[in-house]
């Protein structure tokens, strides 16, 4: 073969190598879940009410059988598939979590209390409660998920719901007025700083990755995202 053949075989195997590199970088960027914005949804200064919900199978997206979080649109109160949510800095934050999923017991025990919300406290259905013990929930069904943001120190285990029952929801996204859910509520403030702090349900559950905590567990846009605060 002579050298211009040999140049051009190389050439053309170096345009294949960048147009899978670009392909692969732009179908990234392409998946990343949509970011919902709370910064205007209320008055400044005002308390930010979030509103999320956990789905035990998403129903849409690459992966439809994995459990997600979702994000409630301000102004609309649709429940997007997405883990970014925009929030105000140095702002307190109302949060209210529709808990779909079924529960078992804590792998951790550790992850059964509540911590950096205000007053180290949080509700479930309406009652206060400072630590949720897996083995001996109010409603015997051990926790679903925990709403973890490990740098701001906040973990809230969420209670975990009866897979007999005819209303529980079997794909998102789920209606709190007509399924099967635990409600939990709990506010804390914002950093005075802007920053992304990453959330995740640390339970572990995941089954059928190691130690239960891969696959959705660590997925953005399903039970790993940011709280992405903004001054």
């Amino acid at each position: 073969m002579s050298r211009s053949g040999r140049i051009a075989i190389v050439l053309g195997l170096l345009a294949c190598a960048v147009f899978m590199i670009v392909w692969v970088a732009m179908n990234f960027v392409g998946s990343e879940p949509g970011t919902v914005s709370y910064l205007t949804a209320q008055a400044p200064g005002a308390p930010v009410h979030l509103v999320m919900q956990t789905d035990g199978v998403v129903g849409t997206g690459a992966h439809p059988t994995w459990v997600s979080y979702r994000i409630q649109t301000p102004k609309t109160h649709v429940f997007v598939h997405t883990a970014l949510v925009e929030l105000p800095a140095n702002s307190m934050i109302d949060v209210t979590i529709y808990q779909f999923d079924s529960g078992s017991p804590l792998r951790n025990q550790f992850f059964g209390r509540v911590t950096g919300t205000i007053g180290q406290v949080a509700k479930l259905n309406g009652k206060t409660f400072k630590v949720l013990n897996s083995y001996d929930t109010p409603n015997g069904q051990g926790v679903g998920h925990t709403f973890t943001v490990p740098s701001l120190n906040i973990n809230v285990p969420l209670e975990g719901n009866n897979t007999s029952k005819p209303t529980f929801c079997t794909k998102g996204p789920c209606s709190p007025v007509t399924q099967e859910h635990t409600t939990t509520t709990f506010a804390f403030r914002t950093p005075s700083f802007s920053g992304n702090f990453r959330f995740q349900c640390f339970i572990p559950c995941g089954a059928g990755h190691y130690a239960g905590n891969a696959g959705p567990m660590q997925t953005l846009g399903y039970m790993g995202g940011f709280l992405e605060v903004r001054a």
